[in-house]
Parts: structure tokens; sequence; C-alpha cells
């Protein structure tokens, strides 16, 4: 069996990442061989696992509403990912992977909190609309940066990955999707496009034409079709995801600084700075300023649809 210990639910500390207890005083929790001495943090909207046999840390995304990256959501990420930085540096470090998934049942993420964005547009507020499209890229581009650690990045999808969510997945080294997820970028449905990294990933790995035509399209693409483009790397069955992670790990673990080494010089060779992200954001964010009163009330439409999957 593997050897797991999980972090314990984190207080709304502002301090330097760690795990918190009811009081706010620090937790050092019980730590299996081969973890690192530093600490990590646990989050209302991120659940956090140690798998020391495999090496491997895991994360589930758990959203207290709607499945998408609200700004709660974004700080837990943002404090995850200085946690893991801070817990794992170091060249003896015993974190080769970082997964990610998401406990909401039969959805990955549905991509930006569109509530929010009918707010900002609605009263004008640029400032806004670029600030959490800047969070969103910084954590973007961290992740394609692997943090900046000698990690392999894993996505596990077993619900439909939309808009930001499906630009999420493309910043990580390998995806593994079950048969029966979906893809997609609806944002041209109600006029605007992708801009937290959607256009600067699939150029890059498609080239600019197929790129545009599924941003385009307003079309869902099956788990399928996404292996059959080279976007996915691994087809699990439904329900056998987590295991087909596990595997891959038990497979490739020998092989993994040669696997790290490869996705960083991918990185080397194509590179997306993250100024590039931030001039796309600015790009989006005029665009959604320009979007009409009918564009905005078939925003609020998929903002319902949201909520009521989040209330069944």
């Amino acid at each position: 069996m593997n050897q797991f210990f999980s972090l314990e639910a984190a207080g709304e500390a502002e301090s330097l990442p760690g795990a918190f207890d009811s009081s706010g005083g620090a937790v050092l929790p019980t730590r299996p061989a081969g973890a690192p001495a530093g600490r990590l943090l646990d989050l209302g909207q991120l659940e956090v696992r140690w798998d020391a046999a495999a090496s491997a840390l895991w994360t589930w995304m758990t959203p207290v509403d709607r499945p998408n990256f609200n700004p709660a959501m974004l700080r837990d990420f943002q404090r995850w990912q200085a946690g893991i930085r801070e817990s794992f540096a170091g060249p003896e470090a015993a974190l080769k992977y970082l997964v990610l998934g998401s406990r909401f049942p039969g959805i990955y993420n549905l991509g930006g909190d569109l509530d929010l964005f009918a707010g900002f547009i609605a009263r004008g507020d640029r400032e806004g609309l670029v600030r959490y499209g800047r969070d969103c890229v910084s954590i973007l581009h961290n992740n394609m940066r692997a943090l900046d650690l000698p990690l392999v990045t894993i996505a596990l999808v077993q619900g439909d990955a939309l808009g930001g969510g499906f630009e999420a997945v493309l910043s990580f080294n390998v995806i593994v999707a079950e048969r029966g997820a979906r893809f997609g970028l609806p944002e041209i449905a109600f006029g605007l496009f992708p801009g937290m990294g959607a256009h600067c990933l699939l150029t890059r790995k498609l080239g600019a034409a197929k790129a545009e035509q599924m941003m385009l399209s307003n079309r869902l693409y099956s788990a399928e079709e996404m292996y059959e483009l080279g976007l996915v790397h691994i087809l699990a069955e439904p329900g056998e995801g987590e295991e087909a992670v596990r595997a891959y790990i038990a497979k490739n673990g020998r092989k993994q600084t040669g696997h790290h080494g490869i996705y960083q010089a991918s990185g080397l060779i194509a590179p997306i700075t993250l100024e590039e992200l931030e001039a796309v954001v600015d790009v989006w964010a005029d665009a959604a300023l320009s979007l009409t009163p009918s564009d905005l009330k078939l925003m609020k439409r998929l903002v319902e649809a949201q909520s009521r999957l989040a209330a069944v």
C-alpha cells in the first residue's frame, strides 16, 4: 500500500506558506520517511496528499461553489505553489511528480469566474479584469516551468475541462484523461476568446491555424479526439484515471530525470514568457469591455447553469 499523509485543513493565515491549525499556530504533521522537513499548505479548495513511495504530491480541487477559478481558489493556488517551492527546494528534495485532479463529480474545471467578469464589465473595470487575468497566467506560467523544480507535472482529468480549465490542463507536462471527459473553449459563444494561456499554448503545440480553429469552433472535443491530436497523453477508462497515473509513475519513475529534462528543454526551444501571457490578457480585457448586453446576458445564463451544477 502506498504511504500517504494528509495535511490538515488550513486557516486563512496570510503569512509565509505553511499548514496552520484553527488558532493560527503552525502545524508540522507526521511525515513518512523521505518527506521533506518543510511545511506545506492545505487549503479549503485544495486537498493535498503526499505519496512517499511514488515521490508524488497529489492535489485535488474541491470547489466550495461553482467549479471554476474563483478568486479564493486562485489565492489557494498561489499559496500551494509557494508552499511546494518552500518544502521541496534543495538537491535532496523527495518530490518528483506533481498531480492535479478534481473532486467535483464530472467536472475538472469550468474556467474563469464568469459572474466576476460580468460585474467587472458592467462597471467598466478594466483594472479588475487585468488583475484577475494576470493572477491566472502567473499561476499558469509557474506550472509551465514546473515551479523551477525537477518535477514532472501531471493533469488528471476525470470530467469536463472547459475554458480556463482546459487552459490549465494544457500547462502540464503529461495529461491523463478518462474516456468521457470533454475539452473545449466556449468563450467565443459570448463574443470573447480564451485569454489565459490557450492561444499561446495551443499555437506552440498544434500550430497557429489549428489553435485558431479550436478557439473559434465553440465545440467540445472528446478525450479520444484530444489523444489523437497529441494533447492527451494517456487515455483511461472511466473511474480508472488515478490508477493510470500510478501506472505511469511506476513505469517511468527510473526515467524521471530524462523526462523532466525533455520537458524543460521543450520550454527553452519554444518559450512562452510571462510577458507574452500578460500581453494576451490585456487584449482579452479590452475585448471583454466591448461585449454587448446580449453577450453579458448569455454569460449570466452560463453562470446560472454552473450554479445548478454546484447545487446538485
